[in-house]
């Protein structure tokens, strides 16, 4: 049998890079909840918040979902405007 590894929520991993951003070293969250140090700068990287604006809050894993939202819509946006191109009737002037 292998390794058991156990999942977290994303709730989870939120509330330890809180801990983390309120003071706790990463050594002293892989002592008390026994997760690994790379898991936890891991979780740090991921959902670190990034101040856009006064309001404003985006993390990481929120900024490569919408990388991967804009790459589709623009391969949708390209798809189109070939179909476009093949389905309008063009006018030659003799």
């Amino acid at each position: 049998m292998g390794i058991k590894i156990p999942k977290y929520d994303e709730e989870f991993k939120k509330s330890i890079v809180t801990l983390h951003l309120n003071g706790k070293s990463q050594s002293e969250l892989c002592r008390e909840y026994g997760i690994s140090l790379s898991t936890i700068g891991k979780w740090i990287k991921i959902y670190s918040q990034i101040k856009i604006d006064s309001d404003t809050t985006i993390n990481i894993k929120q900024i490569k979902e919408l990388q991967k939202r804009n790459a589709l819509l623009e391969e949708e946006n390209i798809i189109l405007k070939k179909a476009i191109a093949i389905f309008t009737p063009h006018s030659y002037k003799d």
